[in-house]
């Protein structure tokens, strides 16, 4: 963007980033992903996003964020099974991913120091410090991710193995989804499985009550600013980065059931 700017006089502001992808002739999707990730960076250098949240909307509101495609939902205990016949990284990445409800690209990125505690009933991970978190507005309530419950103690067992490391494994998405073409156990299936899985796998915890609908989208790192059960970016500011306030955004709540 910077160089598109700079060749047309234009100041790094929000409206220019508005130009500028509009400019960009992809598909909505693609403008919609652009649009997202040039807000939260200027919301977390402090500069005006507005015009860049107006602008999602729109893009929403026009079926951008409708896929043309989507991944097969992968099963947990396939899943698990899978895992446990990889190497330690590979495993630890998979029960990371499903637990948290991420893409692939996000815990392949984790280094070590981004897991703030570990121990046999509860792993907490930092999202900020990835490469990617880093263009992430910081004080977001789904900077963090409480892990608890089923697979804790394997997850930290096997981070013990692997510690320290950064990245976690560098086996790319396309890598992952290469790897599980040629798998019998795996066929049909891509990385984008392992999110959507373990959100198909909360579905009748959120039907029955049995989950808030917010904590879901903390955890899934859909959360939108200011919605129900949020606290404001001043109030996580304040806080600070640490266990404790990990804790008390409640994403635990929701991985006790993955």
């Amino acid at each position: 963007m910077l160089a598109w700017t700079s060749a047309r006089g234009l100041g790094m502001t929000a409206d220019s980033a508005c130009l500028f992808v509009a400019a960009t002739g992809i598909r909505p999707q693609g403008q919609l992903a652009y649009t997202k990730a040039l807000s939260a960076s200027f919301g977390a250098m402090g500069f005006e996003n507005h015009p860049l949240r107006v602008l999602a909307k729109a893009l929403r509101g026009g079926g951008a964020a409708i896929p043309d495609s989507q991944a097969t939902p992968l099963e947990k205990q396939k899943l698990v099974s899978h895992a446990r016949l990889q190497q330690p990284s590979v495993h630890l990445a998979l029960l990371v991913a499903w637990k948290t409800a991420s893409r692939w690209a996000e815990v392949a990125d984790l280094s070590s120091a981004q897991f703030l505690l570990v121990t046999q009933k509860e792993v907490i991970v930092d999202w900020f410090q990835t490469p990617k978190g880093r263009t992430h507005d910081p004080f977001k309530a789904s900077r963090f991710a409480v892990i608890q419950g089923p697979l804790t103690t394997e997850i930290a067992m096997l981070f013990r193995k692997c510690a320290p490391f950064a990245p976690l494994t560098r086996l790319t998405t396309s890598a992952l989804d290469s790897l599980w073409g040629q798998s019998v156990q795996m066929q049909g299936y891509t990385a984008h499985s392992i999110k959507r899985g373990a959100v198909k796998h909360l579905l009748p915890l959120l039907t029955s009550g049995k989950l808030s609908p917010h904590l879901v989208d903390r955890l899934t790192k859909h959360e939108e600013e200011g919605g129900p059960g949020t606290l404001s970016r001043t109030t996580l500011r304040y806080a600070g980065g640490d266990v404790d306030l990990a804790r008390a955004l409640e994403t635990g709540k929701v991985t006790r059931h993955l």
